[in-house]
Order: structure tokens, then sequence, then C-alpha cells
């Protein structure tokens, strides 16, 4: 489907900047002062080191800063010192579905545990019943006796994985990622 077809030049959509190593923040300091909406979530570790423990927040997709601009307005982004390139095809960015950016918002926002976890392809799907995923697809994994549910944001090939209820899940018949 061409690019005209999907969108329209001045709705604002969601695009993955893709950013030099370990310049996420730098990146999003400079979008913000540029006044362009951007969104970084983040997850807490506790690493320990000889002396003490040190709780840091990473960013979890890591080399990955989310901005939301219209296509028009896309050349905004190319000067920003730390952004390597824009994530799409060699003619034009990709947007990311809006609901996925809203799923980790409200995830966020409502203090859900999340963290990275590797690209997964292969598994058997679900979709999350309740809650700020309800709606999402992932795969589910099970840890420890626990449900756990990947979600993987394809077009950056990354993942995160979320704790979840068992009764928060529903399986999709007969289905794979593949």
């Amino acid at each position: 489907m061409p690019f005209s077809a999907l969108m329209s030049i001045d709705v604002p959509q969601w695009f993955a900047a893709y950013t030099c190593a370990h310049h996420e923040r730098r990146v999003s300091d400079h979008l913000g002062a540029r006044g362009i909406e951007y969104f970084l979530p983040t997850y807490h570790v506790v690493r320990r080191w000889k002396d003490r423990k040190v709780e840091l927040e990473l960013p979890l997709f890591p080399g990955y800063v989310f901005v939301h601009v219209a296509m028009r307005e896309h050349f905004r982004m190319v000067g920003v010192p730390g952004i390597a390139r824009i994530v799409g095809t060699s003619l034009q960015p990709t947007p990311l579905p809006e609901y996925e950016i809203e799923s980790l918002k409200n995830a966020r926002s409502t203090g859900i545990h999340t963290q990275p976890y590797p690209y997964l392809e292969i598994g058997r799907k679900v979709r999350i019943k309740a809650g700020p995923f309800e709606g999402l697809q992932g795969i589910l994994v099970r840890r420890k006796g626990k449900f756990r549910v990947v979600f993987s944001l394809q077009i950056i090939r990354s993942s995160f994985v979320l704790d979840v209820d068992g009764a928060d899940v529903e399986l999709i018949k007969d289905q794979r990622i593949a």
C-alpha cells in the first residue's frame, strides 16, 4: 500500500528514532528543547557494585526514542544530535501503530513493572483482556509458575515482558507468530 494511502503528511504519527549508543536521554532532551513530542519508556533495575547498590532508570528499548510528528515535519528530527536515523524503508519513515505507544504510556502511568526481553518470533499468541494493555497481542511464556507476556514492536525488532494474571489473557486459537 503506498505511503500516501496510509496517512496524511499533516497528521502526527509516532516514529521510532534510532539513536547513537547510550544517547537516548540526550536525544530526548534535544527533542524537548525543540518542542517536539517524544516518548522514552524506561524501567528500573537495581545494580550491585562492590560497595553499594544503585537503582538505575534505563531505556526499555535501548537505542530508540519514539517521536510524535507529522510527516511534513520530519525534517525537524533530522538535525537532532544523537539521532542516527528514523526507522523505515529507504523511501520514507514507517509510522508505529498508535495503540502500541498508548499502551506503553498507560502502563507507565499505572506503575506496571516492565523490563526488556529478547525479541521473539515463534510462540503461542495471546490477547490481553483487561488493564492498560487491553487488546494488545503478545507471546505467552511461563517463568517460575507465573504467566508472562512478551510484547514485540516488530518495526524495531525489540520486545518487553510483562507479568500478568492468567485470568487477564485469552489464547488466540491456532495462530503462531511467524
